[in-house]
């Protein structure tokens, strides 16, 4: 299956089946969401993978509606920082001396230059910027899903307090932005038979 076969066959699932997703394709589908592009490399955010029926049945109370989460085989999470602070900036860059094997000096420009950029936003700023990096791991989540034949439905409806409260997350620090549930679709959800509806070329490209 080419990408835009898997994109076309893709929509959002409204119930899943019962079967697991195996975990060397989860295992995949993860590795797309680590080598989605981040401003400045800083990934300011985390991924959560809830698996557990038991944390699954906890987190059902906080979303609107509750048949993707109660049907799916793994429910994605994804968290944004709402501020990146020193000790964020320097384990990011003891990291790319590591990894690089690259002496901490000779990032100082590099460092410098991120220090301004994150200096002269606000944390309003910082936090929006954070939600839009999140938002490009969810696309390639989901486009990765697709390719593997895993269906998904991400979903923004649900109840910030419950979430975070089974969830564990610092409020002060961080934020649920998105959450994306995986699974295989039922035969009873009705929604695979529709016909995708998007807009014609002409009134979405614009050719200059």
């Amino acid at each position: 299956m080419n990408y835009l076969e898997a994109l076309s066959r893709r929509y959002s699932v409204k119930k899943f089946n019962s079967e697991i997703i195996p975990q060397e394709t989860l295992h995949n589908i993860l590795e797309s969401g680590k080598l989605s592009a981040s401003s400045l490399g800083l990934q300011p955010y985390k991924i959560l993978v809830v698996e557990s029926e038991e944390m699954k049945q906890k987190l059902i109370p906080a979303f609107y509606n509750p048949s993707q989460i109660s049907t799916c085989s793994h429910l994605i999470v994804i968290i944004s920082k709402k501020t990146v602070d020193d000790s964020y900036i320097n384990g990011y860059f003891r990291h790319i001396s590591e990894v690089r094997e690259t002496p901490l000096e000779k990032l100082d420009l590099f460092r410098t230059s991120i220090n301004q950029h994150i200096n002269q936003k606000t944390q309003d700023e910082i936090f929006n910027w954070a939600e839009k990096q999140s938002y490009i791991v969810l696309a390639n989540l989901m486009y990765a899903a697709a390719i593997e034949n895993i269906d998904t439905c991400p979903m923004e409806g649900f109840r910030q307090d419950l979430i975070e409260e089974v969830l564990e997350v610092n409020p002060e620090s961080e934020k649920v932005t998105v959450t994306l549930a995986l699974g295989y679709r039922s035969e009873e959800d009705h929604f695979q038979h529709m016909k995708k509806v998007r807009k014609p070329n002409e009134k979405l490209f614009k050719f200059i």
